[in-house]
């Protein structure tokens, strides 16, 4: 299910818009095991008079939420997080300078295929604890 949304300053990414997107799906596909056709990852490019970061974070500041199903383990998590981190390093973010905030729902409280609790189709992947 994972729904990404990765916000940054505008400007920097250039026209590598879409590999980042990528390549945050990959990681997130790599640590929790997700169906790499589940995929909804947005990218939002805002104006930095529109993002107060945290000091002394940089102009790279990258904060990236994922709407996932519940149930995964604190050291699953924590493989996300680093498996995050490796991935963005490799487009110039500092480790530092990167935010990682989960956002966990049941199943019923998702619809899919038309409009149906995910709690009640049967999903091609497992939720991985």
């Amino acid at each position: 299910m994972p729904d990404i949304l990765v916000e940054v300053r505008g400007g920097w990414i250039g026209g590598r818009k879409k590999e980042l997107m990528l390549a945050i799906h990959g990681a997130v596909i790599e640590s929790i095991k997700t169906d790499p056709e589940d995929k909804v990852v947005r990218l939002v490019e805002h104006s930095p008079d529109n993002f107060v970061i945290p000091t002394p974070a940089g102009e790279r500041f990258t904060r990236i939420e994922i709407t996932m199903f519940i149930g995964r383990s604190a050291e699953a998590k924590r493989m996300l997080y680093q498996a995050m981190v490796k991935t963005l390093l490799a487009f110039g973010i500092p480790a530092q300078d990167i935010k990682i905030v989960l956002v966990e729902v049941p199943l019923e409280n998702v619809g899919i295929r038309g409009g149906q609790a995910a709690s009640d189709i049967q999903l091609s992947y497992e939720v991985r604890v």
